[in-house]
C-alpha cells in the first residue's frame, strides 16, 4: 500500500517538474528581464549598496539587510552544495552554465515578485507587516475573486511545503553529516536542532532576522573561502573547466575525469531545474520576507531582494560548479561517469583540502541547512496565518519544532518528492501574479528607479489580526 502511494507521488513529481514548469519559470525570467528594462544589468550594484543601508524611518519590522538575510537563509541551503553536484551528475558539466543562466535571468523575477509583495503588503493592528504572493493576488488583480482564490491556493501550498523542504529535509541533512563525521546519533541532533529552532522562531521575524544577519554572512564567506582554496589548488584547470562547461551545455561529448555531456536537452533540464530550486526565483517564498522590510518605496526593497538570487546562484552555485568540474578533471581517481550522487561529487572535491576540507563541507551544510529551517519557519507561519488566522501561529510553530525533532529518523524520499510538488504548485499562482501585474511592475520601476530615496504616497492598509 505504502509503496503504491510512494510510486504515485513520484509519478506526479515527474509530471509536475516536467518541461512545462521549467519553460514557465525560465520564460517568466526572460520576459521580466525585458519588461523591467534589464534590471539585473542596470541596478544590481544599487541593490547591493542598499542592502547594507538602513532606512529606520521607513515603515516595516526589520531592516533591508535583515529581510535579505532572512530570505537568503531560506534560499541558500543544501541545494547550493549538493544540488549543483546533482545537476552535474545527471546533466553533465554543461548543466552548470544553465544553472548560472537561470540565476542571471532569475534576478528580474525575484525583483518583480518582491516589488509587488511590498506594494500590496498590509499591516496588522499590532504592527506586523504581512505580504507575499497571496496579498499581491488578492489585492492587485482587478478580478478580485480570482485573485483571492489563487492567493489562498498559494498560501496553502507554501504552508505545507515549509514542513518538507524547509524543515524535515534540512534537519535530516544535518543529522546525516554529523552522524557520519562525528558519530553523534541522529535523534540527538534532531532534538538539539528542535530546541535551537524553538528559541529563535518563537521570537518572530525580528528574532529570526537578528540570527540570520549574523549567520548568513559567516556561512557564505566560510563556504566561499573553501571554494577559493580548492580553485587555487586547481588553478591550472579553471580555464579548461569553463570551456568544457560552455561546450557541453550545447553539444554532447566527453571530457577528462569521466565527465560526459549528453546534449543541450539534458544539460538545460537539470541545470535550470537545480538553479530554480536553489534560488527560488519565481516560487514566491522570498517576497514574504521582503514585505516585512523597512523601505520607503517598493522598488528600493525589490532591488535589495534581487541581490539574493545574485549571491545564491550567480556566485555560490557557480563556484560550487567550478570546484566540482575542476576537481574531477584534475584528479583521475574521481570518475564522474560512475557517480550519480551529487553529494558524493561535492565531498570528493572538498577532500582535496587536507584535514580541513571535510570540516569546511560539514560546517557549510550545517549552517546552510539550519538557516533554511529558520527562514522557512517564517514563510510557513505567514502563509498559515493567511488561510487559518493568527490563532494557529503557536500551533504551527509547535508542529514545525516536532517535525524538526523527528526528521532524522524518518524516511525522506517521499517527503522530498512531496516538497518538490508543493514548491512547483506554489510557483504557478505566484508567476500568474508576476505576469498579470507586469504593467504595474514596469510602472513602479520607471517611477522610482532613478529616485530611490522617494517616499511612496500609498498608505499600508491596516487589517484585523
Amino acid at each position: 500500500m505504502f509503496e503504491s502511494i510512494s510510486n504515485a507521488i513520484y509519478a506526479i513529481d515527474d509530471v509536475i517538474w516536467g518541461w512545462w514548469i521549467i519553460i514557465l519559470l525560465f520564460g517568466t525570467h526572460v520576459f521580466m528581464t525585458f519588461r523591467t528594462g534589464f534590471i539585473q544589468w542596470k541596478s544590481i550594484s544599487k541593490g547591493i549598496k542598499l542592502s547594507v543601508t538602513r532606512d529606520p524611518e521607513a515603515e516595516g519590522e526589520v531592516s533591508n539587510f535583515g529581510a535579505l538575510t532572512t530570505a537568503l537563509a531560506a534560499t541558500i541551503g543544501t541545494g547550493n552544495i549538493v544540488g549543483v553536484g546533482t545537476a552535474i551528475a545527471l546533466g553533465g558539466p554543461g548543466a552548470v552554465l544553465w544553472c548560472w543562466l537561470s540565476g542571471v535571468f532569475g534576478i528580474a523575477t525575484k525583483y518583480s515578485e518582491s516589488l509587488i509583495a511590498v506594494k500590496y503588503r498590509v499591516k496588522t493592528k499590532d504592527g506586523r507587516m504581512q505580504g507575499g504572493a497571496m496579498y499581491a493576488l488578492s489585492r492587485g488583480l482587478k478580478w478580485q475573486p480570482f485573485g483571492k482564490i489563487l492567493g489562498l491556493i498559494f498560501a496553502i501550498f507554501a504552508g505545507f511545503a515549509s514542513f518538507g523542504i524547509g524543515c524535515a529535509t534540512q534537519v535530516n541533512a544535518i543529522a546525516n553529516i554529523v552522524e557520519e563525521n562525528v558519530g553523534i546519533p541522529g535523534w540527538i541532533i534532531g532534538i538539539v536542532i528542535a530546541v535551537l529552532t524553538a528559541i529563535v522562531i518563537f521570537g518572530g521575524i525580528k528574532s529570526i532576522a537578528n540570527v540570520c544577519e549574523k549567520l548568513v554572512p559567516f556561512m557564505a564567506i566560510f563556504y566561499v573561502l573553501g571554494c577559493l582554496i580548492i580553485l587555487g589548488i586547481n588553478y591550472d584547470y579553471i580555464i579548461p573547466a569553463i570551456k568544457t562547461i560552455c561546450t557541453l551545455a550545447f553539444t554532447p561529448g566527453a571530457a577528462a575525469g569521466g565527465l560526459v555531456g549528453t546534449g543541450i536537452m539534458a544539460a538545460m533540464r537539470f541545470g535550470v531545474a537545480r538553479g530554480l530550486f536553489s534560488n527560488e526565483s519565481g516560487m514566491g517564498s522570498a517576497p514574504i520576507a521582503a514585505a516585512a522590510a523597512q523601505t520607503r518605496n517598493p522598488v528600493r526593497q525589490a532591488l535589495v531582494s534581487s541581490t539574493g538570487t545574485f549571491w545564491d546562484t550567480v556566485v555560490v552555485c557557480l563556484m560550487s560548479g567550478l570546484v566540482i568540474v575542476t576537481s574531477v578533471m584534475k584528479n583521475p581517481n574521481i570518475n564522474a561517469d560512475e557517480i550519480e550522487d551529487g553529494g558524493v561529487l561535492t565531498t570528493l572535491a572538498f577532500q582535496q583540502i587536507p584535514y580541513l576540507g571535510p570540516i569546511i563541507l560539514t560546517l557549510g551544510i550545517i549552517c546552510f541547512a539550519y538557516s533554511t529551517v529558520l527562514g522557512w519557519a517564517y514563510y510557513g507561519e505567514r502563509a498559515v496565518e493567511y488561510f487559518a488566522g493568527k490563532k494557529v501561529i503557536y500551533v504551527y510553530r509547535t508542529l514545525y519544532i516536532v517535525v524538526a525533532a523527528i526528521a532524522p529518523i524518518v524516511a525522506l524520499d517521499v517527503v522530498w518528492a512531496l516538497a518538490d510538488i508543493l514548491n512547483a504548485l506554489m510557483a504557478v499562482p505566484n508567476l500568474i501574479a508576476v505576469l498579470l501585474l507586469s504593467n504595474v511592475i514596469a510602472k513602479e520601476t520607471k517611477k522610482y528607479i532613478n529616485n530611490l530615496d522617494a517616499w511612496s504616497e500609498e498608505p499600508v492598509p491596516v487589517i484585523d489580526d
